[in-house]
């Protein structure tokens, strides 16, 4: 089972690349970074986490953008895989966000995944003329146009949400599929849509039953016809026991993603140097 480090970015503290470097260092396999494009101040859509409209943390109206983070980290890394926890890629064109991602991979070396939201927010979806009932649809075109731009010499796409003509559009990705994480609450709708149409499922920070949940998002694996098993990333929002990560792992849990803080870079390098050797990496 691999480890990943998420550092849920803001304008103070540690920045982006001096992160990744730090988590590259020690061992972890994963950097990710999260996305808010902005929050509206008046919203009646509640937080996953509180229920209510209030925020848990100030770092939601104060994100970085992930993919310029992420291009910051690359040329301090190497071997690290960079990627989202959570991106919002309805929330951009998907035209002009295939192309950085594209660049992003190609700089990079082929070290991009992506840990899309469906977007809990629907007061910020708004703003970006997304209608909330229709998410997961714009999210489905998007992902099926930026594959077509990604993969295909001469790209074309046609839906309801997004349409282009015969376009070129280079440079193309190093690897040949860019790995698409779903992170939503589990359930059948989610699973379902994964098994459609992504690699795997990253546990929301609130998620509860994670053992049954595995065992489901398997089911709708193997019902769409997928070889294989589904890659499932568990976010640690409390300190799990090594039972827990034991019976994670054994359920099919492939990686842990662990949280830090937006604290100055000393500190967050000890933090992960001392987290490193708790993990045996």
């Amino acid at each position: 089972m691999r480890h990943g480090i998420v550092l849920f970015t803001s304008d103070r503290g540690i920045t982006p690349a001096a992160a990744a470097k730090a988590a590259e260092e020690n061992g972890f396999h994963t950097f990710y970074v999260p996305e808010h494009t902005h929050i509206p101040v008046k919203r009646e859509a509640a937080h996953p986490g509180t229920g209510d409209e209030s925020l848990p943390d100030d770092r939601y109206m104060r994100t970085l953008d992930p993919w310029v983070s992420l291009a910051s980290a690359v040329a301090v890394t190497s071997t690290i895989r960079l990627a989202t926890a959570v991106a919002l890629p309805v929330e951009s064109d998907p035209i002009t966000l295939a192309k950085a991602v594209a660049t992003l991979d190609h700089l990079s070396g082929g070290r991009v995944t992506i840990g899309a939201g469906f977007g809990w927010n629907t007061d910020e979806l708004a703003d970006h003329h997304v209608p909330a009932g229709k998410r997961r649809t714009v999210l489905r075109e998007y992902v099926e146009a930026m594959r077509a731009l990604w993969t295909q010499e001469q790209a074309s796409y046609s839906g309801e949400f997004v349409s282009f003509g015969p376009s070129w559009a280079w440079p193309k990705p190093v690897q040949p599929h860019i790995p698409l994480m779903i992170g939503a609450g589990g359930g059948p709708k989610t699973f379902a849509w994964i098994a459609a149409n992504a690699d795997g499922w990253m546990t929301t920070p609130v998620e509860k039953d994670i053992l049954p949940k595995t065992s489901a998002l398997q089911a709708a694996w193997e019902e769409a016809g997928r070889t294989g098993r589904p890659e499932i990333s568990v976010l640690a929002a409390t300190r799990p026991s090594a039972e827990d990560m034991a019976n994670w792992e054994e359920a099919g849990v492939t990686e842990i993603i662990w949280g830090l803080p937006d604290k100055p870079e000393d500190e967050v390098a000890a933090f992960l140097a001392r987290h490193a050797g708790r993990l045996g990496l």
